[in-house]
């Protein structure tokens, strides 16, 4: 499928999805949903891919708009960003500039985010008579904490990218011209890893904050020892036998 309002492409075992609308802000519509989840579908299929980089086209903004349209299209880009959130691979999103509404509950999807230094974040839906609806109410809370969370969808003020640092937001800060170099760094780490056990820490993690303490230790010790029948597992102790780098095949 050729896309439109995306730009994709895979880089070994990294793959880049760049949101490819800087004329409009790179809002998210519903042929943009469509082809984000089209994406998201073709990265599951490809288990060469270990890591993806999420960002947007343009000097300004990463994403930023608010739904407005109909109920179907809305639909559309709430399963998008839902297809985003629920990928198996760690995801890392390339904070360009404002993410706003739906941006920024895009961005909340992603798994770690890296913002450049000029990078806006906020919610005005309450301004406009209406409230976040792509997982913002949600996943905001779980990651700032309740009072913050609700001093940003309440007051709808935006905040910059050093105070969204400061109350975890985001995990780190760099100028622009940086940015993408940190999140390929940041992925390659992540690409020298064994691939499953990758999948099953983030499970593990994501799974984990929607479940009791014990409930979370014992989907954590299930996760650990089907871990103990994979090749990787073998790879990696006998690398680290003979003081070599491990070879992983994700087996």
């Amino acid at each position: 499928m050729s896309y439109k309002t995306i730009l994709y492409e895979r880089k070994g075992q990294v793959c880049y999805i760049t949101l490819n609308r800087p004329e409009k802000d790179n809002v998210i519509d519903a042929q943009l949903g469509v082809e984000l989840g089209d994406v998201c579908q073709r990265i599951r299929e490809d288990e060469g891919i270990m890591v993806v980089i999420i960002t947007g086209a343009g000097e300004k903004t990463f994403s930023s708009g608010v739904d407005l349209g109909k109920t179907g299209e809305l639909q559309i880009k709430r399963r998008a960003i839902e297809a985003v959130a629920k990928l198996e691979r760690p995801v890392i999103a390339a904070i360009n500039g404002d993410a706003f509404g739906q941006g920024l509950e895009l961005a909340l999807g992603c798994d770690i985010r890296l913002a450049s230094q000029d990078a806006r974040f906020g919610f005005p839906e309450c301004s406009l008579g209406l409230i976040p609806m792509n997982g913002g109410t949600q996943r905001l809370p779980r990651i700032v904490g309740k009072g913050k969370a609700l001093e940003m969808i309440l007051t709808c003020e935006p905040i910059n990218a050093r105070e969204a640092y400061r109350i975890g937001l985001v995990n780190k800060v760099v100028p622009r011209d940086r940015l993408l170099k940190e999140a390929e760094e940041m992925a390659n780490k992540m690409v020298s890893k064994a691939p499953i056990a990758l999948r099953y820490a983030k499970e593990a993690v994501n799974k984990g904050l929607d479940l009791t303490l014990d409930q979370g230790l014992r989907l954590e010790a299930d996760l650990y020892f089907l871990l103990q029948t994979t090749e990787d597992l073998a790879e990696g102790i006998k690398a680290f036998l003979e003081r070599r780098a491990p070879k992983f095949k994700g087996g």
